[in-house]
């Protein structure tokens, strides 16, 4: 999987990369089909912001993670993308099932009819 990081009045020093690394390590062994993620972290205001998005089975998924600390800022974006995936995920596997259709048999309506009810 590629990962683009990107940093807005960040640096992006070797040590976010190792640690963006190893948060979607995971995420890319659970998600092998998953090619590219785009990554900005950004500092406003004293807060730190991490934006996340990247394609999956024919949608587009961003997130946002945000902390007044980078690291957990980045561990934020992480969890909610792989809840993101997996919810879309769960999405795909659903529609591939047929779903259970409830009907009546036409002869069901006419025997109503014919009851007797008081």
């Amino acid at each position: 999987m590629k990962i683009n990081l990107s940093g807005h009045h960040v640096d992006v020093t070797d040590a976010v990369k190792n640690h963006v690394h190893e948060k979607f390590a995971k995420i890319a062994n659970h998600f092998p089909s998953l090619l590219s993620l785009d990554i900005i972290v950004s500092k406003e205001h004293k807060q730190f912001y991490t934006e996340i998005s990247t394609n999956y089975a024919g949608s587009r998924i961003s997130v946002k993670g945000e902390d007044e600390v980078m690291y957990p800022a980045i561990a934020k974006a992480s969890k909610k993308l792989d809840s993101a995936l997996k919810h879309r995920k769960g999405q795909l596997k659903a529609n591939k099932h047929q779903k259970p259709v409830s009907t009546t048999p036409p002869i069901a309506h006419e025997i109503i009819q014919e009851m007797e009810l008081k």
